[in-house]
């Protein structure tokens, strides 16, 4: 699949993908035909079971994803963004989230809006100390639509992304670690080594196991406590139909590394 706005790049040597948005010029706004490559190359990574890990990231050292491309929205009508929202807005960021495999947001530069919200949807976000995290759409007259204002609570507090979308305010890295947006920030020229090496760590245990894990955490997260707990009970003791399970334990007892195979 060629892509004109993304690139799509599997690793030579583990069974990991980078998409990168690639359009440093704009500093990586989401424009529709960014938007539905993004999604195109989603899909293609939900079709190849052989993929462990996907790394999303932006081009250049300017910026993640910029936000959206506000000169191809503001004159569309309710119909057209509920579509928009739909397909290629909020859908987009609910099919990175529903994917099987861990993806880890590598955020360098400005992650505002509509990156904001993408990055949301990533599993794990590794931010460069000159990172700038924020949702300003009411600087232009709209509340987030990709998830804005159900994502960001969920990860700072209700509050905390009330205060963030009320105002529009825009955080740096160091702060967006502080409350809980970020997990790790890191020099820029150390951004790439610190996502390998989680890319590594995850790499190192089951995949099987792993996707049972996100399973568990995406359930858990739209649901009650008790559901969530009575989810994770049922799919925990499915561990122990695994191969993996019995290798893991073997190891463990053996002082060996396990050698997991995925079943």
């Amino acid at each position: 699949m060629e892509f004109k706005h993304i690139t799509y790049t599997r690793d030579k040597e583990k069974p990991v993908v980078k998409i990168t948005v690639n359009r440093p010029e704009v500093r990586n706004v989401l424009n529709k035909a960014t938007r539905q490559e993004l999604k195109n190359a989603v899909a293609e990574v939900g079709k190849d079971d052989s993929i462990r890990v996907v790394i999303i990231t932006g081009a250049g050292d300017k910026a993640f994803i910029s936000g959206a491309d506000i000169t191809e929205l503001k004159d569309a009508t309710p119909p057209e963004m509920e579509q928009f929202a739909n397909t290629i807005g909020q859908q987009l960021y609910a099919d990175i989230e529903s994917l099987e495999i861990p993806v880890i947001a590598m955020i360098n530069g400005f992650c505002l809006g509509a990156g904001c919200e993408l990055a949301m949807s990533c599993d794990i976000r590794i931010a460069s100390e000159n990172a700038k995290l924020g949702q300003p759409e009411t600087n232009v007259g709209i509340i987030p639509g990709g998830g804005g204002t159900q994502r960001l609570p969920r990860l700072v507090g209700w509050g905390r992304a009330k205060e963030l979308v009320y105002t529009g305010r825009i955080i740096d890295a160091a702060e967006a670690f502080r409350i809980g947006l970020v997990d790790d920030v890191v020099p820029l020229e150390k951004l790439e080594e610190r996502t390998n090496q989680i890319v590594d760590a995850v790499l190192n245990k089951s995949p099987l196991i792993i996707k049972l894990a996100k399973r568990t955490f995406n359930n858990g997260m739209y649901t009650d406590l008790a559901a969530a707990l009575s989810f994770e009970k049922a799919t925990f003791a499915s561990c122990f139909a695994t191969a993996d399970q019995k290798e893991g334990m073997a190891a463990f007892i053996e002082k060996r590394k396990p050698q997991f195979k995925g079943r």
